[in-house]
């Protein structure tokens, strides 16, 4: 194998760009070849064979460069819900695992980190902690993989970690998605907890992804409870900035609301959220918890749930009653990742006999929770 072909080097888009650059590849050789990877197409176009049209050391380059791409993002379990969604375990060539889901409708669901480090107290994976950044071409890899599984429509960034932490991945994703891929731009939705580099940075994007805001309460003190290490931006603040950019690109922004029985599903919420979301180009959507084992939240009763929904929609809020995607399999974030992960080596002794205790990766990242 070449080194231009080291799987831990093409874990970034940049680097397979300029790996076929130099190469001698054009942009719209590039262009092409991306094409073929993200869509997972034929190299031949419009019947005339590779050789007419590439390079040939691009073309005798490429094969040595397809098979790490197709190992960046590899089928280790499926697990079908009776929705018609798909919790996929995928693996990484480093040997660490995340979690895709298939969602009905042509929906496809993707993680940017392996692990998660705001800590939202309600999500399996903010248990974990953040343990290292995906590249932009394994975020795109999950896509891949799942193209060849069913038709993929729609690219949902709300899988485990929190885009915004690790952003120019994520934009080098969502250009790739919205340009080679062939993803319509409102059909891409990036997640946040509210960190502000994505209110600064988005804008500016050449391909501008429609946006999803996980707010999960309008108290700054409970929020700060549930997303211990979320930025501590007020609610209001929050939606002030994620409105303004879904006014500015026209795509309505998603609030993202995990409902928790007793804590966030009462009338003092909704009616804080008729305050804050009537009259704006934003749907509520409301996220009844997925229940994990050993954490003290309780899902609301659907009566309950369904009476805030009512009461939203009837005061001019759009809302909708999202019933989370695979609950019948556990299909809450990073559950499946922690049914599969083999059991932690014991630590070696160090000099003196004692165990050396490893430190638990805490870098800045966070676990989305909008499909919990």
């Amino acid at each position: 194998m070449t080194d231009h072909a080291d799987p831990s080097r093409l874990r970034e888009l940049s680097v397979l760009r300029a790996t076929l650059r130099g190469l001698g590849a054009g942009p719209l050789h590039e262009q092409h070849l991306l094409r073929c990877w993200a869509q997972q197409r034929p190299l031949a176009r419009r019947g005339a064979e590779p050789a007419r049209f590439l390079p040939a050391r691009v073309l005798a380059a490429w094969p040595d460069l397809a098979a790490p791409l197709d190992r960046l993002a590899v089928l280790r379990s499926r697990h079908a819900g009776a929705d018609g969604s798909e919790r996929l375990l995928v693996g990484l060539e480093d040997g660490q695992t995340v979690e895709s889901v298939l969602l009905p409708r042509g929906g496809l669901c993707v993680s940017t980190q392996v692990g998660c480090a705001v800590g939202c107290t309600f999500c399996m994976t903010g248990k974990e902690g953040l343990l290292r950044q995906l590249g932009s071409a394994e975020i795109v890899a999950q896509f891949v993989l799942a193209r060849r599984l069913r038709a993929v429509r729609k690219v949902v960034f709300m899988g485990m970690g929190e885009p915004a932490h690790n952003l120019d991945a994520v934009m080098e994703a969502t250009e790739l998605l919205g340009t080679a891929g062939g993803i319509g731009h409102k059909q891409i939705v990036v997640s946040t907890v509210g960190d502000p580099r994505v209110f600064a940075r988005l804008p500016a994007a050449a391909v501008k992804p429609a946006l999803a805001l996980s707010l999960h309460t309008t108290r700054a003190s409970l929020r700060a409870e549930l997303l211990p290490r979320a930025p501590q931006m007020d609610p209001a603040a929050l939606v002030g900035a994620a409105c303004d950019y879904a006014e500015a690109t026209g795509y309505p922004l998603q609030v993202q609301w995990t409902l928790l029985a007793g804590v966030n599903d009462g009338d003092d919420e909704v009616q804080a959220l008729i305050a804050l979301l009537r009259g704006r180009h934003a749907m509520l959507n409301l996220i009844p918890w997925n229940h994990v084992d050993g954490m003290p939240w309780q899902r609301p009763q659907a009566a309950q749930a369904l009476a805030m929904s009512r009461a939203l929609n009837g005061a001019g809020v759009l809302t909708r009653l999202r019933w989370s995607a695979g609950q019948d399999v556990e299909g809450g974030c990073g559950q499946l990742r922690a049914r599969h992960r083999p059991a932690p080596s014991p630590p070696p002794p160090a000099a003196g006999g004692r165990p050396v205790i490893p430190l638990v990766a805490t870098g800045p990242g966070t676990g989305d929770a909008a499909w919990h």
